[in-house]
């Protein structure tokens, strides 16, 4: 057995298109539209046979009070893995990303969280 999807809910997916693309680098992998809605999947440009992570949309009531109470909170929505959380925080800065945990060494791995601009936080981490 293998993760095969995972999503992160978002609040637009168009905006969510366009960070998780042109700002974190992912690649889409399938767009197809759905009402108002699309089936929107974003996979890594180095595993496009890999996990894809669904951008879903944020329109169940449920979601808005989950995800605000885990940005308050400082949780995480989900964590990606980098191989060096230095350069990347460094990458990302650069490109006016909100972090709201600079890199930080957690015993065998360094973690760093940023806001996704679409309701998220989102930790990368590498070990070591």
């Amino acid at each position: 057995m293998k993760i095969h999807l995972s999503s992160v809910f978002v609040d637009d997916q168009e905006q969510a298109m366009r960070f998780y693309t042109d700002v974190l680098g992912f690649t889409v992998k399938h767009d197809v539209p759905l009402g108002e809605d699309r089936w929107l999947t974003v996979v890594s440009p180095d595993d496009v046979d890999g996990t894809e992570l669904v951008l879903e949309p944020s329109s169940h009531p449920a979601v808005p009070p989950f995800k605000e109470a885990l940005v308050a909170d400082g949780i995480p929505m989900t964590s990606f893995a980098v191989s060096d959380v230095h350069k990347e925080y460094e990458r990302l800065k650069g490109l006016s990303v909100r972090f709201t945990q600079e890199p930080t060494v957690m015993g065998p791995v360094t973690t760093a969280v940023f806001d996704d601009t679409c309701g998220n936080l989102i930790q990368i981490a590498a070990q070591g």
